[in-house]
């Protein structure tokens, strides 16, 4: 038992640390160290399929949705919609950082902040070169909308799917507790990118003119399906709104509107399924065994009732202690990986604070998890690809300069959320 447990506590911090540091791609690195876990016997075959098994609603919740958000980047509706609040605007840079950071954060919460930032990053850095201005605000304003945006729905931030699995919470209960502090905190950071960069964005009246002379319309590559797509999409969402009165699951609801909207507009299904991020999917399903490793060696117990026992039968300290854990955590492994792991912790814990109104120890663990996301540049998936798509435009941003801003606008929306959680649920 103490050779399992320290190799298992091996496996899990090396698995971690290539994760981390991305010297192996994340998805081999998540998927061997499962494996690891059946090969040297801390859990069997049986376990680890049944560790995938029931947490398949998450999987093909993104699979079906990763099909439809692929289709409709296909038609340029997203970059029609972002040339046309440039020019809503008129070119004025700070109001478009502004619009842009809300339409980020709109997005990120029904679609998924990755795929967001996949479509935003670039249209922002098109905008940002034909105003003849550094990129980088707009790129960090839509990070920093995109996590905080995805934090207020089940399906806009992947630790939201995760905790929704495992808590059984609906899309409404995300709605309900979630996006209130989403919005105030998208607010409060569009004040904060105001401060620094609002005054130190100027553009000149020619360069202004460009942005207005660009045609949105060219953009639209296919306008039946737009329709057809958005159609599918709004009765998608619609369904997630409703799941609470008929029970059908999310999963099944995303799966079959894929489905329908490919067979509508005959899609080809070897291009289809090779747009999907199989690599983010596979790195789940290994995140999912490396934890029921970690589960089965009971260190999610010790935490649990460390925990426990640090509160002292305090509600008001054990809330915190996952709201502030959970951050510091998701700064330095990420915030899925945190999420997969720490969610067991609050299955052990939440039997010894009933009285935390609402379940609140899971926002906590939400808002902990999805704010966190800004801290670093490992904090989240959508950052770590926003990054990416500013290096390829020559644009590079460093760990350092991300932290800078990341950090210090984490510890604030953390700080908001201390005062919602002691407000609502304490």
């Amino acid at each position: 038992m103490n050779l399992h447990f320290g190799l298992g506590i091996l496996i899990f911090i090396v698995s971690f640390y290539f994760i981390v540091s991305e010297k192996i791609a994340p998805v081999w690195a998540a998927l061997f160290g499962g494996m690891l876990m059946v090969i040297t016997g801390i859990i069997n075959e049986h376990q680890a399929f049944e560790a995938v098994a029931k947490n398949l609603e998450i999987i093909f919740l993104l699979m079906g949705m990763m099909i439809i958000v692929n289709v409709i980047a296909e038609t340029g509706l997203f970059q029609w919609f972002a040339i046309k609040i440039a020019q809503l605007v008129k070119g004025e840079p700070f109001a478009l950082l502004a619009l842009l950071a809300i339409l980020t954060g709109v997005f990120s919460a029904f679609l998924d902040n990755v795929t967001t930032i996949l479509l935003m990053a670039p249209v922002s850095i098109l905008l940002a070169s034909q105003l003849k201005i550094d990129a980088f605000p707009f790129l960090m304003a839509e990070i920093m909308a995109s996590n905080i945006g995805g934090a207020a729905t089940l399906i806009g931030d992947p630790p939201n799917l995760i905790i929704a699995s495992e808590a059984r919470f609906k899309f409404i209960h995300f709605l309900n507790h979630m996006a209130p502090i989403a919005i105030i905190n998208l607010i409060i950071i569009i004040f904060i990118f105001y401060f620094l960069f609002g005054k130190k964005m100027q553009v000149s009246r020619d360069l202004r003119a460009r942005i207005m002379q660009l045609d949105a319309s060219k953009a639209l590559k296919n306008p039946k399906l737009v329709k057809q797509a958005l159609s599918i999409f709004f009765i998608v969402i619609l369904g997630f709104l409703t799941d609470s009165f008929f029970h059908k699951g999310l999963a099944v609801i995303a799966v079959s509107g894929s489905v329908f909207l490919c067979i509508l507009i005959k899609k080809n299904p070897h291009e289809t399924l090779k747009e999907v991020e199989w690599d983010t999917l596979l790195f789940f399903i290994g995140l999912f065994i490396l934890v029921k490793g970690i589960e089965e060696l009971k260190i999610i117990d010790m935490i649990g009732n460390h925990i426990v026992s640090i509160s002292d039968g305090s509600s008001k300290i054990s809330t915190m202690i996952v709201l502030w854990f959970s951050t510091l955590s998701t700064a330095i492994i990420g915030n899925v990986s945190h999420t997969v792991t720490f969610a067991k912790v609050i299955h052990v814990i939440e039997p010894y604070f009933l009285d935390i109104s609402d379940r609140g120890l899971w926002w906590a663990l939400s808002m902990g998890a999805c704010f966190g996301g800004n801290a670093t540049l490992v904090a989240s998936a959508a950052n770590i690809i926003a990054i990416g798509v500013s290096k390829k435009s020559g644009r590079k941003i460093s760990f350092f300069e991300f932290i800078k801003y990341g950090m210090p606008i984490t510890i604030l929306s953390i700080l908001v959320s201390t005062v919602y959680i002691f407000l609502r649920y304490l």
